[in-house]
């Protein structure tokens, strides 16, 4: 017999006992009974160390009443969002039914530059959550490069969490989290499953007709009525991160923890915002809000909330909201009442902007067609759509294009009337 395969017969009778990750080697420890530079500014603003054998990370933790109030929410009111969700029928992608308030998780990082990769390291890792009457939040700090052992085991050990609630974070955050924990992987505990809320996709449907960026900070002042103060500007957090690593002082590192932190607790608040909006939790919302909630709604399959908005607005603004009116047309089209759609449709078509012209026009034209047999009327609005065509389209060869398509319809319609004379 080969070496070889005398080797493979004896594996299976090799035992191999291997330690538990992190098993009796992770202890928290007071700042203060280390030598650690600056330690009493670090205690001072609630920090402990974590270790993991000789290395270690920092932790910082700061607690606020739920009665404490971010922009125009107070925390408690993320309890009232909650609830409202328990009681949704439907199916969308900000909907926690089935959790508790503490069951969500607000997180957001801090890292040495904005691409992804092996070459970007997280230095913070910040979380907050609802606990009891409070609203906690714990930042998991990395002291020195190569310390990400401590780091992700202290984040990863103590946190229970069932939906993870970020702004950007399925493009950003946590691919950069799965990134590095791959590399630490068999000292760490595994990276559990989650759902997860990305608030991002949601401020963009909601908010991008009033501002034309959606990043976090804009959204704060626009929509949350919160204006950050003397705050650090989160593309200089590399450079603070750096200047630590070499100088071990912590002010300015502290000034970015409070950036992270002031995240999380919009983060609270957006989610609390986003959800008053699609629930109609609180009527504080503009026209154009929920509208935008209605097609958000109607996107994801929620048609008769989203019919309940559009209906609510252009009961109270009539004919003015086009685009209200346009959607609302074709739910009444959709539920086959022909003679609703076709009134909202008419009561907008010489008001509204020539794009959604081209769409009413081509929509009376069917339901004349096909519906009411009005022959004349049907051909009509073809005249009017052929004209509309000719003055949207500048590129000779999409306007040729749906042309030929209207000119196939307007012969079969007059095709129709004859038979309908000679009858």
């Amino acid at each position: 017999m080969s070496l070889k395969n005398k080797l493979n017969r004896m594996k299976k009778h090799i035992v191999r006992e291997e330690p538990e990750k992190g098993k009796d080697t992770a202890f928290k420890s007071d700042i203060t009974s280390t030598d650690l530079p600056f330690k009493e500014i670090w205690k001072e603003h609630g920090t402990t160390m974590y270790f993991v054998d000789d290395d270690f990370c920092l932790v910082r933790e700061k607690r606020y009443p739920l009665q404490y109030q971010h922009g125009k929410y107070k925390f408690q009111d993320l309890l009232k969002a909650v609830d409202a969700w328990q009681n949704f029928s439907g199916t969308h992608p900000l909907s926690c039914k089935g959790l508790s308030p503490g069951d969500l998780f607000f997180f957001d990082t801090e890292t040495t530059g904005l691409g992804g990769g092996v070459g970007n390291t997280i230095f913070l890792l910040g979380h907050g959550r609802v606990e009891g009457d409070e609203v906690v939040v714990t930042q998991h700090f990395l002291p020195r490069p190569g310390s990400e052992i401590p780091l992700y085991h202290s984040f990863l050990k103590t946190v229970d969490y069932n939906a993870l609630v970020t702004y950007n974070g399925k493009a950003f955050d946590w691919p950069q989290v799965r990134t590095r924990h791959t590399l630490i992987k068999e000292h760490v505990p595994k990276l559990p499953s989650f759902g997860h809320f990305d608030l991002y996709h949601g401020s963009r449907r909601l908010f991008k007709h009033k501002m034309e960026s959606v990043k976090l900070i804009n959204v704060e002042r626009k929509v949350l009525g919160f204006e950050r103060v003397d705050d650090v500007p989160g593309y200089l957090a590399p450079m603070i991160y750096f200047d630590f690593i070499e100088r071990k002082d912590p002010q300015g590192i502290l000034r970015v923890m409070e950036h992270n932190e002031l995240d999380i607790l919009s983060l609270i608040s957006l989610y609390t915002h986003l959800t008053f909006q699609l629930l109609e939790v609180s009527e504080d919302s503009t026209e154009q809000e929920t509208f935008e909630a209605g097609r958000w709604l109607e996107y994801t399959g929620n048609a008769d909330m989203a019919k309940e908005r559009f209906e609510h607005i252009v009961n109270d603004r009539g004919e003015t909201h086009h685009d209200s009116i346009h959607h609302l047309a074709f739910h009444y089209k959709k539920e086959k009442d022909f003679d609703k759609a076709a009134s909202l449709w008419e009561s907008i078509l010489r008001k509204c902007p020539l794009r959604m012209k081209a769409v009413v026009l081509e929509e009376l034209a069917k339901i004349y067609e096909h519906k009411h047999r009005d022959y004349v009327t049907a051909l009509k609005k073809c005249r009017e759509l052929e004209m509309v065509l000719n003055e949207i389209y500048k590129d000779e060869g999409v306007k040729e294009k749906r042309l030929q398509k209207l000119y196939t319809r307007i012969n079969r319609i007059t095709l129709k009337a004859e038979r309908k004379n000679l009858t």
